[in-house]
């Protein structure tokens, strides 16, 4: 069974014992979170799609760790005005498995 929740502003397909990383959430490690914002779930032959929201459907998962990605450099140039800016930005991330899909 698969499902689309929406979380962090981003849409993100989930399968049950999957591990995704999401948007950061204000939730520790080890806790349980509930996603409750479902727009689309089912099998491959058959789905059910929310107007928005699916409702009754939820998608429960166990937060394994919170973190933040690689490095990445922003620069900034422009031709001829001696004009250079370098920032360095590393995005905060929530890694969660999927539990249970309840459709």
């Amino acid at each position: 069974m698969y499902a689309i929740i929406e979380t962090g502003g981003k849409q993100v397909k989930v399968t049950e014992g999957e591990i995704v990383y999401i948007e950061k959430l204000n939730v520790s490690a080890d806790e349980t979170v509930t996603f409750d914002r479902v727009l689309a779930c089912g099998e491959v032959g058959e789905a059910k799609l929310g107007n928005p929201y699916v409702e009754g459907a939820t998608v429960t998962g166990k937060v394994l760790k919170n973190g933040k990605s690689p490095k990445i450099m922003v620069f900034k140039y422009k031709a001829k005005k001696n004009y250079r800016r370098r920032q360095g930005h590393r995005q905060p991330y929530t890694k969660v498995q999927i539990e249970k899909v309840n459709a």
